[in-house]
């Protein structure tokens, strides 16, 4: 599908789920099951995160390949080497930089950056157990003990246990496609006080041309200029990787920097008092 139609639809729209149902009258029950379960997990759980911590859970007790986007093992395989090759190939990662990976899953990409990097170099962060038990198991499985990665579950994403401009590449995949605005907003706050000079934030968003709309508060779609305008708000400059356009992905990317001037490890007191609004 064109990226350009992609962006154009509204799947929070009834017209386009009935369009679709008609279409794929195949996919109509799996999707009442998710409906029913997500209904159901809402319910028990107000927080998002908790609540898609809970869906985490539930997808990876399915298939953990399954959990992180993964259709098959190839398409997991793949997926995690377009990130990789990305990086190093175009945007020159390299083995000493440091890199903080945002929603680090079952490591499809990180199993990838922890056997380049240099030892200790990698550190990946996710909401959920039942994927971080996996993506020790993936560590096991590609033989990378000595890399020593760091793997370590968060309940949010402040960063106030990692230190200051440490990170020369941050990298989240497929995380803003599941977040609400305000946990969007609470990584940008913070993110930039972990970043080295000169070090970039990458991440991945459905992204939307029409109306900003969420299916089943699991999938979320913004616009391109919604989250620049949110970095920019947090000190912080935002483009838009064309290239990554290029890529068998239906997700865009942007990237995210330091301005020029930013001292290393300068607090964000708007986004300090962002986060302590909202408890």
């Amino acid at each position: 599908m064109p990226r350009a139609a992609s962006t154009a639809r509204n799947r929070a729209r009834l017209m386009h789920k009935i369009r679709y149902a008609l279409r794929h009258p195949h996919r109509v029950a799996p999707y009442l099951r998710r409906a029913g379960r997500d209904l159901w997990l809402r319910a028990r759980h107000r927080d998002h995160v908790a609540y898609y911590r809970a869906v985490m859970a539930s997808d990876t007790a399915r298939s953990p390949e399954g959990a992180v986007g993964s259709r098959s093992h190839d398409r997991w395989l793949a997926l995690g080497e377009m990130q990789f090759r990305y990086l190093r190939e175009r945007h020159g990662l390299r083995p000493e930089h440091r890199m903080l990976d945002i929603g680090c899953g079952n490591l499809r990409a990180g199993w990838r950056f922890i056997e380049y990097l240099e030892p200790g170099h990698y550190y990946g962060i996710d909401i959920s157990p039942d994927i971080l038990i996996h993506a020790k198991g993936t560590v096991a499985t590609y033989g990378l003990q000595h890399k020593l990665p760091y793997l370590t579950l968060t309940k949010d994403l402040r960063l106030e246990f990692l230190p200051d401009a440490h990170f020369d590449v941050v990298h989240a995949h497929s995380v803003f496609s599941h977040s609400p605005i305000e946990v969007i907003e609470e990584c940008l706050a913070h993110v930039g006080r972990v970043l080295r000079p000169g070090g970039f934030f990458d991440f991945t968003f459905d992204r939307t041309e029409g109306a900003e709309h969420q299916v089943l508060r699991e999938d979320f779609y913004y616009r391109t200029e919604t989250l620049t305008a949110l970095a920019a708000r947090h000190g912080l400059h935002a483009r838009f990787m064309a290239d990554w356009e290029e890529l068998p992905h239906g997700q865009s990317k942007i990237r995210v920097t330091l301005p020029p001037d930013a001292a290393p490890g300068t607090p964000d007191p708007a986004g300090d008092r962002a986060a302590a609004a909202r408890g």
